[in-house]
């Protein structure tokens, strides 16, 4: 499961300008005289303080937190039992000296409510072989969920309870970002929702924008990574900006940790967009699946450009962009128009500086979708389509 949240926090220092010559004079005759002899001074601060402790970001969290719901899991995983003692176990690993066999699991993880008719997003391997899944809200009630539909390549997933008048967030711009702004991540990092029904918040800023991976099959394309802390059991939980709008779904980390479970902030940590996120889930909710081609269809066999590829090739220092180097016949790409020894320099407007961004394209391709692909050939640029079946 992909994992998060410890703890982050945010201090804002508030300077009090009224009136500075006079403040001067009264803190000279206290100094002075060793007694206070203007306590107006004295009497704001509290004031003063108190309204400083309210900010853009303490609003929009009393706004967000009841929409927030902890994922209980009950699900059938694949295990493998040692066949050695306890003691000789780091000896002789299980894989090696052991069995495979399935049981049932609890795990937790986060999610939040997108209407008030009771729909909750949450991340795909959240609810991975789940058979029983419970979301618990912020009042203390345990309500059983329904998976209306799972999509694994995005990592998203669509669950729904029965209610009304219930609590949701709202979606912002997630293609209107601004690197550098407060962000606040909310979630159930280790199970913590279990001890008041409460969300844990973190605050953090958006640390980059438009980044692409491919992990185990699972497509994050155009990610926003953050330093708001993220651990174990963040995974569906919302990211927001400081107005209390989702702009991502956080889903993974960089850690040091060996283990997924005991995975803790480093400060890097991942969120699926919204603008992805609406997109999928009016999907899911429509059709529960989406339909995708079997990628062996595509055909491609790619190579990152290099600087000594470029050489051989006779090509500038400052291009950019993926050598194709095979092309099976027959295939999507075949149909396209692709050839071996074109250089992909973009696809739907997008560059692509390595296989990983054309893989990310092809995979998360829709049936219907047609990419746009601007390759190099010849030293000249061309305009080719891709249609999905």
């Amino acid at each position: 499961m992909a994992h998060f949240l410890l703890l982050s926090a945010m201090f804002i220092l508030v300077s009090c300008s009224a009136q500075n010559h006079a403040d001067r004079s009264a803190h000279a005759s206290f100094v002075d005289s060793g007694t206070n002899t203007d306590h107006s001074v004295a009497a704001a601060l509290p004031a003063q303080i108190t309204a400083s402790r309210e900010t853009a970001i303490t609003q929009a969290v009393q706004r967000c937190q009841a929409a927030i719901v902890g994922v209980n899991v009950l699900a059938v995983r694949s295990v493998i039992r040692s066949l050695v003692p306890r003691e000789f176990q780091d000896l002789f690993p299980a894989p090696w000296f052991g069995f495979r066999d399935w049981m049932e699991v609890e795990s937790v993880g986060s999610g939040f409510l997108i209407s008030e008719d009771g729909y909750i997003l949450t991340n795909a391997h959240v609810v991975e072989n789940a058979t029983k899944v419970v979301i618990t809200m912020t009042d203390g009630t345990k309500h059983q969920a329904e998976i209306v539909g799972v999509d694994p390549v995005t990592d998203i997933a669509v669950l729904k309870i029965d209610g009304e008048d219930l609590p949701y967030l709202e979606f912002g711009d997630s293609q209107d970002l601004l690197t550098g702004e407060w962000v606040i991540a909310f979630g159930n990092p280790f199970g913590l929702f279990a001890y008041n029904a409460k969300p844990t918040v973190t605050v953090g800023v958006i640390s980059n924008q438009h980044l692409n991976f491919i992990i185990d099959g699972k497509v994050y394309r155009d990610m926003i990574q953050t330093d708001a802390a993220i651990s174990s059991g963040n995974s569906g939980g919302p990211l927001t900006n400081a107005l209390g709008e989702v702009i991502g779904m956080n889903t993974f980390i960089y850690s040091t940790a060996q283990r997924g479970g005991e995975a803790g902030s480093i400060g890097i940590g991942f969120a699926i967009p919204a603008h992805r996120l609406q997109r999928i889930t009016e999907l899911l909710i429509a059709q529960q699946k989406i339909p995708r081609p079997d990628p062996r269809r595509f055909g491609l066999q790619l190579r990152n450009l290099t600087t000594r590829l470029k050489r051989q090739l006779d090509l500038p220092e400052e291009i950019q962009g993926v050598l194709i180097t095979g092309i099976r016949r027959g295939s999507l790409a075949d149909r396209a128009g692709l050839d071996a020894g074109d250089l992909i320099l973009q696809i739907d407007g997008e560059p692509t500086w390595q296989t990983t961004d054309v893989y990310v394209h092809l995979l998360d391709a829709i049936s219907g979708d047609v990419l746009q692909f601007t390759i190099l050939r010849d030293g000249k640029r061309i305009e080719q389509t891709m249609e999905i079946p």
